[in-house]
């Protein structure tokens, strides 16, 4: 595929991003600029642990401590700890983990033949829509999306003869930017409530909040959300890149001529054995008593064990079905040629793991030092000051969360520092916890896909350079800055008129908490 250069839009809105991606471009490696932003923090750290701080820790209920990261005790720490900090880095086992499956169903071309025989019966129209939801259902396994549906995304972009980073950015915006919307319960909805809760318990000690108070709104922002990054992509993102041409090397990426009566076979013998396996994990995990739930007997519970399997998962059923499929099609003669495939994979992900290690570095300094809690609860407590009319600070915990987030991209991290505050000061305005929550998912989400401190940013980099070589951090804050800034004033413009309309947040939820 080669794009025609037709000139990069000449608007005021194609020249700011024109100039975003310039400057950022020009910025260190991702690699360095963690490690930079790593020193920062220990320099930061020694600094500000010399001021004594008034302000209440909401995890402990003690003074916040600024951690010096500079003192003897903790550069020894730094440095024995050094090897674990990387080897427990989450998003580095999520990432190689699922790659050796999705590497084997690659390489034998079961991915391709799925691929071209779900091309055959999508409308050309519907391709961007059908991802970003894609893309948000993907949420509910946990980190799935940002391992499968973001590169696909790119390949059948490119297969449609449509630039592949358009593909790539409507993926990153509905797996990310979309993180708070969603039709189908996860782990996120108990994982919020119980901070919700707790918090909610320091005003109402009887206080209790359904695990799925928000799933009303987070299913009707899904649709939102969509229609939103349709519009974005199609009309702003695709009309800025004809001018950024394919120069990456596409030599290994699938070929989309006609499916064979052999492919054909292979592929739903394949799909039969993945079908096998999906039935039996719903047996599996059916029973009120099965091991694959938590002790509560929730499946979505982020403590139970399937939630905890999703990536295993993951590399099962596609290195089982790919298995099946390239030795019955003939592209695997024996197992070295499957080893072979999965080697590859890993050899695509060399760059990603020289910037997972400092990436990795970077947060546990930051968290350690305290300063991300610092930021947050001080931010929080200026809002709070402020005492601004109900629907204006619903708006100021909005956006203060997406720039918290900017910094810190936990979502439970966040909500444990910002919830204990948010929630009370909002109750005494008033204001139900509920509501409070849905603010927060959607500052936590807005500015996910422009922050390269996000710990999956990379990795999406490194997707886009397949395709276009020169791809560096500016380019794709480029590219995802639109999304970030409608979603952020679109969502919560669509949660005011949501409120003002009196539509069903969730279950067992209310706007309104009255003292």
């Amino acid at each position: 595929m080669q794009q025609v250069d037709s000139g990069q839009p000449t608007g005021m809105v194609g020249r700011m991003l024109n100039n975003i991606e310039r400057v950022g471009n020009k910025l260190p490696d991702p690699a360095v600029i963690f490690l930079v932003a790593m020193v920062l923090i220990w320099l930061l750290s020694a600094l500000f642990s010399q001021m004594t701080f008034s302000t209440l820790d909401p995890r402990t209920g003690e003074a916040l401590v600024v951690h010096n990261l500079l003192t003897g005790d903790a550069m020894a720490g730094f440095l024995a700890s050094m090897v674990t900090t990387f080897t427990s880095f989450a998003p580095l086992g999520v990432v190689l983990v699922a790659m050796l499956g999705v590497g084997v169903a690659e390489h034998s071309g079961f991915i391709n033949t799925a691929l071209k025989m779900m091309l055959k019966v999508t409308p050309a129209k519907l391709l961007t829509p059908s991802i970003i939801l894609i893309a948000i259902v993907s949420h509910t396994a946990t980190d799935a999306g940002y391992v499968l549906v973001i590169p696909l995304a790119g390949v059948i972009f490119y297969a449609m003869g449509r630039h592949p980073l358009a593909g790539i950015a409507a993926a990153f915006a509905g797996v990310s930017g979309g993180f708070g919307a969603n039709f189908v319960p996860s782990g996120l909805d108990p994982l919020l409530q119980s901070f919700t809760q707790s918090a909610a318990q320091i005003i109402d000690p009887q206080m209790s909040v359904n695990p799925l108070n928000n799933w009303f709104f987070a299913s009707a922002s899904s649709l939102f959300i969509v229609m939103l990054g349709w519009y974005i992509t199609d009309k702003i993102i695709e009309p800025r890149l004809q001018a950024t041409k394919v120069d990456g090397d596409t030599s290994s990426l699938p070929s989309f001529d006609e499916v064979t009566a052999q492919e054909k076979r292979s592929f739903l013998l394949a799909s039969a054995v993945m079908l096998l396996g999906l039935v039996g994990l719903f047996l599996a995990s059916a029973p009120a008593d099965s091991p694959l739930r938590a002790g509560n007997g929730e499946l979505t519970d982020f403590k139970a064990p399937l939630m905890q399997s999703i990536v295993p998962l993951i590399f099962l059923l596609f290195w089982i079905p790919g298995a099946v499929y390239g030795f019955t099609v003939g592209s695997f003669k024996s197992s070295k040629d499957m080893i072979e495939a999965m080697s590859k994979s890993m050899g695509s992900m060399a760059y990603y793991i020289v910037m997972a290690f400092f990436c990795a570095l970077f947060i546990a300094a930051f968290g350690q030092s305290n300063l991300g809690a610092l930021l947050a609860i001080e931010g929080a407590e200026v809002l709070k000051v402020l005492a601004l009319p109900s629907s204006v600070t619903i708006v100021g915990i909005i956006f203060l969360t997406a720039f918290v987030n900017l910094f810190v991209g936990s979502s439970s991290a966040k909500w444990a520092l910002l919830g204990p505050i948010f929630v009370p000061m909002l109750m005494q305005l008033n204001i139900s916890p509920d509501l409070t929550q849905a603010a927060y998912r959607i500052g936590d989400s807005g500015s996910n896909i422009i922050t390269p401190l996000m710990p999956y940013f990379p990795l999406v980099v490194v997707y886009c350079q397949k395709y276009v070589k020169d791809t560096g951090i500016g380019t794709l804050i480029a590219l995802m800055l639109p999304y970030s800034v409608v979603f952020l004033i679109g969502w919560t413009a669509f949660l005011l008129a949501y409120w003002a309309l009196g539509l069903p947040l969730g279950l067992q939820a209310s706007y309104s908490y009255g003292l």
